[in-house]
């Protein structure tokens, strides 16, 4: 067994390397794609039994998009022109490679600033185009739909409508092109997905821009990817704490990319701010101490390390982390591996991480 685990850090150790040598996200799902040769990963067992892996953070896009939005002002959304493989032969492979059974799709929101009529339009045109792809494989493939976000109300009726197409949610940004969605006008959406038990995807959108420190997250190491996108997931829960809307919608499912961000990892300032600065924190008016409030979140894997994994699920609990890839982007090649090697997860932890919790989110069997 010793053996076995060091095998699987050195893996992620690689994969690590990878990411050092490949900055940009594009080449470096293009550079594996050329040089890959197809293993498929052995069966994923947990005490001798086949285990059911979901990977909960996956992206796809709706090339037909692109055609709506010609002569608009998302013509050239930068997603859209992403290498992101479609749902078929090629992506199921890849995915037989990296040990995932079902993935739960989602596209990274990029239409905040679109007029209510091009928002209605684009968000029906994908939702539509998004749930005939997964239809195709229902084995395989799980949706989340998109909602216009900038506008509530239409929200609540598209999150709605993306249910009724068999879709299972919906995908958020951290933000609507800077206003925090803490805010009282988006609780007529949190109600509808706490009505529906509608899971809700949380992905950073242009975090550079969403964070408010556009200009330090220039320059090298593509920051506005490895700072920003975490930073911006963990301002998103913060003021999602806060603010209250865990109180009033305690029964909200949200699952958050990338580990939750830094909140994980020093949550305990959280708890110890208002003790230290009373006088800054008369308004807050939450039931409970902030970090409490992680129980109620779920987030993905996607932290590298078994170490890392070991102090997320510490801190979240294990019924709280799934499965997370980002795939396309190739972050981790050793995505089920990764939880293998984390040692002081046992069984239980890893059949939950691996599949089971994102399977009862979900509404999909074991």
């Amino acid at each position: 067994m010793s053996n076995r685990r060091e095998f699987l850090k050195g893996l992620a150790s690689a994969s690590a390397g990878a990411l050092v040598a490949h900055c940009n996200c594009g080449l470096m799902w293009a550079q594996a794609a050329e040089n890959r040769t197809a293993v498929k990963h052995s069966p994923v067992m947990v005490a001798g039994r086949k285990i059911k892996t979901v990977d909960m953070h996956c992206h796809i896009v709706v090339p037909e998009a692109a055609g709506l939005l010609t002569g608009t002002p998302l013509a050239g959304a930068s997603n859209l022109s992403m290498p992101v493989p479609l749902l078929g032969a090629e992506r199921l492979e890849k995915m037989d490679e990296m040990g995932i059974d079902v993935e739960a799709v989602s596209i990274v929101p990029f239409w905040y600033a679109a007029d209510r009529d091009l928002a209605t339009r684009l968000i029906e045109l994908q939702n539509h185009k998004l749930a005939e792809m997964c239809a195709a494989y229902p084995d395989r493939f799980v949706g989340f739909g998109t909602v216009a976000m900038q506008f509530p109300d239409l929200a609540v009726r598209q999150l709605d409508a993306a249910i009724k197409l068999g879709l299972k949610g919906a995908t958020i940004g951290g933000n609507v092109e800077g206003e925090e969605l803490s805010s009282p006008k988006y609780d007529p959406f949190w109600a509808k997905a706490e009505e529906l038990q509608a899971l809700i995807f949380m992905h950073p959108t242009t975090s550079a821009e969403a964070t408010g420190i556009t200009k330090r997250l220039h320059g090298n190491g593509i920051m506005s990817t490895v700072v920003g996108n975490p930073l911006e997931t963990t301002l998103f829960l913060s003021h999602l704490i806060y603010d209250g809307v865990l109180d009033r919608f305690a029964n909200l499912k949200l699952c958050c990319a990338h580990g939750g961000g830094y909140l994980p990892s020093y949550a305990g300032r959280m708890d110890n701010g208002c003790v230290v600065f009373p006088e800054r924190c008369k308004g807050i008016t939450i039931k409970k101490r902030p970090a409490e409030y992680l129980k109620q979140v779920y987030v993905d894997s996607l932290v590298f390390t078994p170490e890392a994994l070991r102090h997320l699920v510490t801190v979240m609990g294990p019924r709280h982390v799934v499965l997370g890839t980002d795939y396309p982007t190739t972050w981790m090649d050793t995505p089920v591996d990764h939880v293998f090697a984390t040692p002081e997860l046992n069984d239980t932890d890893r059949v939950a991480i691996l599949g089971g919790t994102a399977c009862q989110l979900l509404g999909i069997s074991l």
